[in-house]
């Protein structure tokens, strides 16, 4: 009864910052909830979107309401890896090396035009991603906790762009786009300019918070049924006549994760069919890759919509637990 109690707490209170959130970014209530999603699995989120979107102010204005470190990392051709983990430093006083953090040691960390950074730039960054820390000159330093990756990156047919490893692509829980607003959005957005750049967004909750929510979440119950039907999903994918590439073991666990996630941001303590089927095209589509040397993002959802349309999620057996 206490968890259940915490739990609608908490999801009273992961409302408060997508209003919060609203106040600044106009018309994107399902990616400001996905974001939330990701951040409760602990998960990384990449936006793939032209420049001019919103993206960065989308997540600087959450990392604001969230009460956390933020960190910048914008990435060109000539980043080097020692420019985001920190480097060492000799002090001739005392004859020793002294670490200096890098932008990555913060709770929230913006890598801004992510596929602008090279190969080995990239491969800095999975050490963080993976195992929540990095390692300086053979020593390991952990990271803050919580310790969350919201990448941007532009569309490959951009000049200067990198296309992300696959190792890379399926460390990130979701994959989204914001696209562009509507008319009235978009006045909406004009409207709210001067407003918006004289009043800084006040924080609804502590890091320390999104820690313990994080804890809870990995307590929400899964029926087995609905991990069978994760798993089978999976198998399918790595089946499937168009694709080269299908969900791995990490994308089936991600996927179970957000369900958790979705489940806990409504106030459940148990997971329900509607919250895999909510978080399946963020998390799924940027996992697979066709038969073809191009990918687009359209033929990805189609695929994945086609395997959803092939195995209806099963009707929950069971309740929840307690």
């Amino acid at each position: 009864m206490e968890y259940m109690k915490s739990s609608e707490y908490a999801s009273g209170l992961l409302e408060r910052v997508i209003q919060r959130v609203e106040t600044v970014i106009v018309g994107k209530k399902k990616e400001i909830r996905l974001i939330l999603i990701a951040m409760l699995s602990g998960g990384h989120v990449l936006l793939e979107d032209v420049p001019g979107t919103g993206k960065t102010r989308l997540i600087r204005t959450l990392a604001s309401c969230l009460s956390a470190n933020f960190g910048r990392i914008q990435f060109t051709s000539d980043v080097m890896p020692s420019d985001v983990t920190g480097t060492s430093v000799y002090k001739p006083m005392t004859g020793e090396f002294e670490y200096r953090p890098g932008p990555i040691m913060a709770n929230i960390i913006l890598g801004d035009e992510i596929n602008r950074a090279s190969p080995r730039t990239q491969s800095a960054l999975l050490e963080a991603m993976e195992e929540k820390h990095v390692t300086v000159d053979g020593v390991t330093y952990a990271l803050p906790r919580p310790f969350l990756l919201l990448a941007t990156q532009n569309p490959l047919q951009f000049e200067g762009t990198y296309r992300l490893p696959e190792a890379q692509l399926d460390r990130f829980l979701m994959k989204l786009s914001l696209g562009y607003p509507d008319i009235d959005g978009e006045i909406e957005i004009m409207n709210r300019q001067e407003f918006v750049s004289i009043s800084p967004v006040k924080p609804v909750m502590l890091a320390e918070e999104l820690v313990k929510m994080q804890r809870e979440v990995a307590g929400v119950f899964v029926d087995p049924s609905l991990k069978k039907y994760i798993a089978e999903f999976a198998a399918a994918s790595r089946k499937h006549k168009d694709l080269v590439l299908g969900i791995s073991p990490r994308g089936s666990l991600a996927w179970m994760m957000a369900s958790q996630a979705a489940a806990y941001l409504n106030g459940r303590t148990y997971v329900i069919p509607d919250d895999v089927k909510e978080v399946a095209l963020p998390v799924l589509s940027h996992r697979i890759r066709t038969r073809y040397e191009l990918l687009q993002s359209s033929d990805a959802e189609r695929i994945v919509v086609s395997l959803l349309q092939q195995l209806p999620v099963p009707v929950q057996s069971s309740r929840m637990r307690g």
